[in-house]
């Protein structure tokens, strides 16, 4: 009885004490929000693109991260989501932004489930390989079908009502980056919840000892191919919000440049971990950003000297070795 109640304080605290920690970063990723809004007014375009690419890495988090699926095809979910909500303001006039966002979400998911069903037939290089075969036939579709995507001149003509009737999508960015800044926090938030969750849990169990989640009578390969609809979804999201910012898509969304940069990012900040997905989007794309116009001829080799310095001495990614220093301090105070 006694072992019982101990059990249930301990969970109790440790719910509390992640919800503390949730609610932090949430405040965290406001004012950086904030920040970026009143401090760089003129660049909001390039910080609704990081909140789109960061739902991207969000979303191969969960499958890479969380699940240990190696993958370098995630952009076709990206792209997915961002053709889908474009060519239905394109072609079928539909322009209000929610159902622009819906269209792209239910499209990433669609893509999500034909990648994990393909993907999810090997393991190892050979999954690795099947990735990017998958990517380069998302993006010759979509450069084929022209028609319908604009080919190698990208998708034009789209164009998005204002948000709730009442919020122009204004040539400086102000709406698209207000929209982008809620659907990343909606985002964070389902996310937090699914990976605590127990579907999260036997996830991770699959990750760690994919034979003893078997003999507990679960089969992994369902279970992954759920998680990568769900990381489908996500990356809709991002691509379609990219979609409905830009008012164009182009093919770069579906490259394999794409999907390695993401993948990069998701190292960058740490693997399984949400937070460390996010912190490695944004030093991503804003030294890339600066270094590119402080040096635009050498940029490419300060960028590749930083990622080598992170493998280096941050293994755990700058957001997980941060967390892991922290820890360490937390356990030598008490």
């Amino acid at each position: 009885m006694a072992l019982t109640i101990d059990r249930e304080t301990i969970a109790a605290m440790s719910n509390r004490l992640a919800l503390k920690r949730d609610g932090i970063a949430t405040a965290v990723i406001l004012v950086l929000a904030a920040t970026g809004y009143l401090l760089f007014p003129d660049n909001l375009a390039l910080l609704t693109r990081l909140i789109a690419i960061a739902l991207l890495v969000l979303s191969l988090d969960l499958v890479t991260g969380y699940c240990g699926v190696a993958t370098l095809g995630h952009a076709a979910l990206f792209g997915a989501g961002a053709y889908a909500a474009g060519i239905t303001s394109a072609h079928y006039g539909i322009n209000d932004p929610l159902l622009m966002t819906l269209v792209g979400i239910v499209a990433g998911a669609v893509a999500g489930l034909i990648c994990g069903i393909v993907i999810l037939r090997a393991h190892g290089l050979p999954q690795l390989v099947l990735s990017i075969a998958l990517i380069y036939l998302f993006h010759e579709f979509a450069n084929k079908a022209s028609s319908w995507t604009g080919g190698s001149d990208g998708l034009s003509g789209i164009s998005t009502d204002p948000l709730f009737g009442l919020f122009e999508f204004d040539l400086y960015g102000h709406t698209a980056y207000l929209y982008g800044v809620a659907l990343l926090l909606i985002v964070l938030i389902l996310l937090r919840f699914l990976v605590r969750s127990p579907f999260g849990m036997l996830c991770r169990g699959i990750r760690q000892d994919p034979l003893r989640i078997r003999a507990m009578g679960v089969s992994p390969k369902v279970t992954l191919i759920k998680m990568y609809g769900i990381s489908g979804a996500v990356a809709g999201v991002g691509g379609a919000l990219n979609a409905i910012s830009t008012q164009v898509v182009g093919l770069d969304s579906l490259s394999f440049t794409q999907s390695a940069e993401a993948l990069v990012m998701l190292v960058l900040g740490g693997t399984g971990s949400l937070f460390g997905a996010l912190a490695g989007t944004l030093v991503f794309m804003l030294f890339e950003d600066y270094v590119s116009a402080a040096n635009p001829f050498h940029w490419l080799t300060i960028v590749g000297l930083l990622l080598i310095l992170v493998v280096l001495f941050a293994p755990k990614g700058i957001y997980g070795t941060a967390a892991a220093y922290l820890a360490r301090r937390r356990e030598a105070r008490s």
